[in-house]
């Protein structure tokens, strides 16, 4: 794990052999090249959601977004499209060239900003906004943790991955079949909880995947090639891009305040 605030890691002193002080500057390197990379990540994450926030508001304030909650084919559309993208992404990222996924990212956060357009015609303004921050907030807390934490959090993945399946399956069961706006809260909860645990996850996930393509750069170039750090920075972006607009969704329904 980087030690930023370590001078001596990066000095040698009285009885350090030239071998060792070469694992130092390589550590440095290491350590800087990962810095970087979570950067890459965490601008384009960010301006994803920037952009997906202002194609949003552009189309509650246009009109647009009445016609997306009259129902209909072009809802089905505007719903579903993002999905498909995800899909396409996620599938294909081996076949896609690194411009491919740039572009199919930030056309997946322009449609996500339509249909995320209806939230203006339930919720205040000001509530989306509150909310909004303490999303960003939450999730900057748990980013840091899932970077900073010694701890192996990897397997929370296959426990986290079976709770989203059960709440997509709890979430189309009450909408459909049920209708309990108690079951409603509790589904809200447990995706806030849920996404959160995603954030701290995903954020160690992408780490340790950057730090085990270094190392195989070192053992097995031509084998690394096959993993080129523009795509991981994409398809990284998109995994926390994901975990903040669900939580965020999740707990608009507890801090948003319904417009009269």
């Amino acid at each position: 794990m980087a030690n930023w605030n370590d001078n001596r890691s990066t000095r040698s002193g009285f009885g350090v052999s030239p071998s060792q002080t070469g694992d130092v500057a390589g550590r440095t390197t290491f350590d800087a090249g990962l810095r970087k990379h979570m950067l890459s990540i965490y601008n384009y994450m960010a301006s994803g959601v920037l952009l997906t926030g202002i194609v949003a508001l552009l189309t509650a304030r246009s009109g647009l977004a009445v016609q997306f909650a009259q129902g209909g084919l072009l809802m089905w559309v505007v719903a579903l499209s993002p999905l498909a993208i995800v899909f396409a992404m996620s599938f294909g990222r081996n076949k896609f060239s690194t411009a491919t996924l740039q572009a199919m990212f930030w056309g997946f956060a322009v449609l996500m900003g339509l249909s995320l357009s209806t939230i203006f015609l339930v919720y205040t303004g000001a509530s989306i906004a509150v909310t909004f921050f303490a999303t960003a907030g939450a999730f900057a807390g748990l980013s840091l943790f899932g970077y900073t934490t010694k701890k192996d959090i990897s397997a929370w993945g296959s426990f986290l991955i079976m709770g989203v399946i059960g709440l997509i399956v709890a979430s189309l069961l009450n909408a459909f079949l049920i209708g309990s706006p108690g079951l409603e809260l509790a589904i809200s909860a447990l995706g806030v909880l849920i996404f959160a645990g995603l954030t701290a996850y995903d954020t160690q996930r992408l780490k340790n995947e950057y730090l085990e393509i270094q190392q195989l750069k070192m053992s097995n170039p031509s084998a690394a090639a096959a993993y080129p750090v523009g795509k991981m920075v994409v398809m990284g972006a998109l995994s926390l891009y994901l975990d903040f607009i669900n939580m965020f969704l999740f707990l608009l329904r507890f801090m948003g305040a319904a417009r009269e």
